[in-house]
C-alpha cells in the first residue's frame, strides 16, 4: 500500500533529535490563517485533533494529520515530508534548531490512486 505521507531521511533524523528531547510528537498541517503549507510538530496536548482532521499515516513513528479542508487540496498527492534551513515562522517544536520541516508532494499515479480509492483511504 502506498503511503499518503513519507518523510526524507533529514526529516526523519530532526524527528529522531526532536523525539530525544521531547518525548511524543505528533504532526499537523492546517490551512489556517496563513495557508500553512508547513507540517507543524507539537507535544500531544498541545493541539486538539478532533473530526475536522484526517490522519494521513505516521512519519518516524508520529502520527501526522491534516485538516480535512486541507486534505481536499491534497488529497491527490503523496506528501513529503522534508527539512530546510531556517526557522520557518511556525509554532513547531524545531522552530530553534536553524531547520524547519517544509512539505512537498508529488501526484498519486494512476496506479497509486486506484489502490488508495480500493482501499477506502480516499
Amino acid at each position: 500500500m502506498i503511503d499518503r505521507v513519507i518523510a526524507t531521511p533529514a526529516a526523519l533524523e530532526l524527528i529522531r533529535t526532536l523525539q530525544a528531547q521531547y518525548g511524543e510528537l505528533m504532526f499537523h498541517q492546517s490551512g489556517g490563517c496563513c495557508d500553512n503549507s508547513a507540517a507543524n510538530c507539537y507535544l500531544p496536548g498541545d493541539l486538539t485533533i478532533g473530526a475536522y482532521d484526517e490522519h494521513l499515516g505516521d512519519i518516524g513513528g508520529v502520527p501526522f494529520y491534516i485538516s480535512k479542508s486541507q486534505y481536499e487540496y491534497w488529497k491527490h498527492t503523496q506528501l513529503i515530508i522534508d527539512v530546510i534551513d531556517g526557522s520557518g515562522g511556525t509554532f513547531s517544536l524545531e522552530g530553534n534548531t536553524g531547520q524547519a520541516f517544509h512539505t512537498r508532494s508529488r501526484l498519486f499515479t494512476d496506479a497509486e490512486w486506484a489502490e488508495l480509492q480500493a482501499a477506502g483511504l480516499v
